[in-house]
């Protein structure tokens, strides 16, 4: 029999799913070491991450976003109001409509790929062979859609039943296949007339399939049974839950469109500012999802939950609650983050990236870029937590309209920009965008939590702010002033002699990991000085984890 969810708090699931997506982030730089070094800043790799941007934007609007955002308050609802079995079935029917409309919508996505490419890049086709490369690949790339909206009902079910640590490590199963088949097609496709890179595109469809098919398990341990449709079970289309969550799923779209279409605007507009712009983006934008998913994605989908279940209770001081301390951990983890980011990214760039036919001159840009993407990473992680908690509450207003203006401010900032600094004023404008849109939320959240009753200060924030702000500052120019001083006792060529040029990611892992752990010090010895409990918490937590040794076995 299958067990009801664990009272765990917003922190510890967090934490969970934080290891989980840890892993997950690592294996997808992992991934992008994989193309750098294959395919480096090339045009097949430019038209690679056009070529997926396309079918990825659908994914993170309706798959990973809008879909997760109205299923779990729509089933938490369900549970709790009409019991288990009411749950399950509306589970079935959610997953049969989502797998046979993306299969559809991964159709048409094929037909119509001359015509996204044209959209986003146009300026492809003055390169002879980059337009047709970039329109195989999407129509390859759409038929990971069907795949990876199962993969995200799934994770939403379980996150519904308390269960976050296995969903979140599936997104790390699907950078693990994809890497491991996409390297294995890209060597024996070439045989056969393809180009390497449509390897790693038929890559990314069977890691959608594994990220999918290996949560089946914990689903039948959920108590969740695939049965067939039947007639008690009525007309699909006229499921109120079923009608409910698709109803929601119209302006969660919307609310959760902010930060995909900026992508797709700075793609657009770094297609024009010649090679390697829009690769240069996409690696650094990459890093950046590493904390942004540890810290960020991680809190607010243990968070959505915990929000939902407190609503349908009437309990707006305990969603008060559940908020101020995520968005106070999230600043705690996230402002020395962006700082050692912004700080270091040159020799974090030159150790993951910088071989193969990754240039140094590679390294120099993306590190401009992902310095630009660090400003705005906290802010980046304040909208991952606001918008699901709208939603949560049942509130899909204000996300629609926090999304339309971050879309707007993003379009108008990059407009303004990109013609005076360049390629790597895109992730400066996106940043800017993402800090109104974290503040309008704030102000939004206020109005709806005290309008139920509760009392949410956004400006109670704004001391753990400067706080964590100081000692993030602190932290960047301790290890600022030591990186020069690291490079000159540890040169590339140091194990030369011995290891030859293996011993190159050696002599960078070593001064990376020193600047990493000089870092993580100085931010806990300020963190005791000022006793911060937010980074201290954090710190124990970790610390238990790490020597907490495991339970005996027997009874």
């Amino acid at each position: 029999m299958s067990q009801p969810p664990r009272k765990d708090g917003v922190l510890r699931a967090a934490g969970a799913m934080g290891a989980a997506v840890a892993i997950s982030r690592v294996l997808g730089l992992v991934r992008e070491q994989v193309f750098a070094y294959l395919f480096g800043a090339s045009h097949a790799m430019d038209a690679f991450n056009i070529a997926f941007k396309i079918p990825n934007l659908f994914r993170n609007l309706f798959a990973e976003g809008a879909m997760s955002a109205s299923f779990i308050p729509v089933l938490v609802k369900s549970r709790e109001q009409e019991g288990e079995a009411r749950a399950y079935r509306l589970t079935r029917r959610v997953l049969r409509v989502l797998c046979w409309g993306g299969i559809i919508a991964a159709g048409l996505g094929a037909l119509c790929a001359p015509f996204l490419v044209d959209a986003l890049a146009s300026g492809y086709r003055a390169v002879p062979g980059k337009w047709e490369l970039t329109v195989a690949l999407t129509r390859i790339m759409f038929f990971f859609l069907p795949l990876v909206s199962l993969a995200a009902a799934y994770m939403g079910f379980l996150n519904s039943w308390g269960v976050y640590f296995l969903p979140a490590l599936a997104s790390a199963l699907f950078n693990a296949a994809s890497i491991a088949s996409g390297v294995l097609l890209a060597w024996w496709l070439p045989r056969y007339g393809f180009a390497p890179i449509e390897g790693m595109a038929y890559g990314v469809v069977i890691g959608g399939a594994a990220q999918a098919f290996c949560q089946l398990p914990a689903l039948r341990r959920a108590g969740y049974r695939p049965l067939p449709p039947t007639q008690a079970d009525g007309v699909w289309h006229q499921d109120p839950g079923l009608r409910r969550m698709l109803a929601l799923m119209a302006p969660a779209t919307l609310g959760m469109a902010a930060t995909q279409v900026n992508t797709v605007v700075n793609a657009i507009l770094a297609s024009g500012q010649g090679e390697g712009a829009v690769s240069w983006l996409n690696y650094a934008f990459r890093l950046m999802q590493l904390p942004i998913g540890i810290f960020g994605v991680s809190m607010a989908t243990a968070l959505l939950p915990e929000v939902s279940r407190l609503w349908v209770r009437k309990d707006p001081e305990g969603i008060e609650r559940s908020l101020q301390s995520s968005l106070r951990h999230v600043l705690a983890l996230n402002l020395p983050a962006a700082a050692g980011l912004a700080f270091l990214s040159g020799p974090i760039i030159q150790l993951i990236f910088e071989y193969g036919r990754f240039s140094p001159a590679d390294t120099a840009a993306t590190a401009q870029a992902l310095a630009a993407y660090a400003a705005g990473l906290v802010f980046y992680s304040l909208v991952k937590i606001l918008v699901p908690v709208f939603y949560g509450m049942e509130n899909t207003r204000v996300p629609v309209v926090s999304s339309g203006l971050s879309i707007a401010a993003n379009a108008v900032l990059n407009v303004a920009l990109v013609g005076h600094f360049g390629f790597w004023a895109l992730a400066l404008g996106t940043s800017l965008a993402a800090l109104l849109n974290s503040l309008y939320l704030l102000w939004a959240a206020r109005a709806q939590l005290r309008a139920a009753g509760g009392r949410f200060n956004p400006f109670s924030l704004l001391g753990p702010f400067l706080l964590h702000g100081m000692i993030a500052c602190a932290m960047g120019a301790v290890c600022w002033a030591t990186q020069d001083w690291l490079a000159g006792v540890l040169p590339d060529s140091l194990l030369a002699e011995w290891v030859g040029k293996a011993g190159v990611p050696l002599i960078r892992a070593l001064r990376v990991g020193f600047l990493v752990v000089e870092g993580i010090a100085v931010v806990w010895i300020f963190a005791a000085i000022f006793r911060v409990r937010e980074t201290l918490e954090v710190l124990h937590w970790v610390q238990t984890r790490l020597t907490r040794r495991p339970k005996p076995s027997g009874r």
